[in-house]
C-alpha cells in the first residue's frame, strides 16, 4: 500500500499510527497529532511518578479533546492505576514475565468499574506474539524491525521485514504495528509485510 504523501499527516487512513513519548513530552504535540489522525499515543516515561503522569495523561487528554471530533486514544506505559485515575484509553504492556498481564490489567480495571481497557503489547519474537495474541490483546508493537535506538544512539540492528512478515502471520489477526526505526521512507514496506500500521518516537516529534 503506498503511502500517498511525504507527510506524516497524509497517511492513508487505513494505517493505524501510535505516536510514542519518551523522555520530554512537548505541550501540544497530543493536539497537533490529534489533528493529524494518529489513532494512539502511548505515555511512556519512565522518570515520572504517579502523580506527575496522571498530570501529563490529563494535559495530553485535554488537548485530544480540543480537536474536533479526534479519535486519539491514550495509553499509558505500563500502569494501570495511572490510566485508571486520568480517565485514559488503555494501557500497554510489554511481555517480560514480571509485568502485569492483559488478564490481570482487565481485572485492575473491572474492580475499579471502569470499562475495559483497550491493551497494546509489545513483542520481540513470535513466541512473544503468539502469547500477546492468546491473552486478547487489542494491538501488538512488534519490533525492533529496523534498528533500535536509545538517547539517539544506535544499539542495535531490526529483526528485518521477514521477521515482521512472520509476525504479522503469528498474530494471526490480531494488528501488528511495526516499531523501530520506522520512517516515511520505510513504512510502505511494512505495510507490504503485513503491518497494520506503525508506532514510533522519532518519527512524530
Amino acid at each position: 500500500m503506498p503511502l500517498r504523501s511525504t507527510s506524516i499527516a497524509n497517511y492513508t487512513a487505513y494505517v493505524l499510527r501510535c505516536a510514542i513519548t519518551s523522555g520530554s513530552y512537548l505541550i501540544g504535540s497530543a493536539r497537533r497529532w490529534a489533528a493529524d489522525g494518529v489513532d494512539f499515543v502511548q505515555l511512556r516515561e519512565k522518570e515520572m511518578n504517579s502523580g506527575e503522569l496522571v498530570a501529563l495523561a490529563r494535559t495530553i487528554l485535554s488537548e485530544v479533546a480540543a480537536v474536533p471530533e479526534a479519535q486519539t486514544r491514550l495509553l499509558i506505559n505500563g500502569r494501570a492505576d495511572v490510566a485508571i485515575a486520568a480517565g485514559a484509553a488503555g494501557v500497554h504492556l510489554t511481555s517480560h514475565p514480571e509485568e502485569l498481564t492483559a488478564e490481570q490489567t482487565r481485572m485492575v480495571f473491572a474492580a475499579e468499574g471502569v470499562a475495559e481497557p483497550l491493551i497494546s503489547i509489545s513483542c520481540h519474537t513470535l513466541d512473544e506474539v503468539k502469547r500477546a495474541h492468546k491473552a486478547g490483546a487489542d494491538l501488538i508493537l512488534f519490533g525492533p524491525v529496523f534498528e533500535k535506538r536509545i538517547a539517539n544512539q544506535r544499539i542495535t540492528d531490526g529483526s528485518g521485514l521477514k521477521a515482521l512478515e512472520s509476525a504479522c502471520r503469528a498474530a494471526e489477526g490480531t494488528p501488528i504495528l511495526a516499531l523501530g526505526g520506522v520512517t516515511l521512507e520505510n513504512t510502505s514496506a511494512c505495510l507490504a509485510a503485513g503491518a497494520a500500521g506503525i508506532a514510533a518516537i522519532r518519527l512524530f516529534s
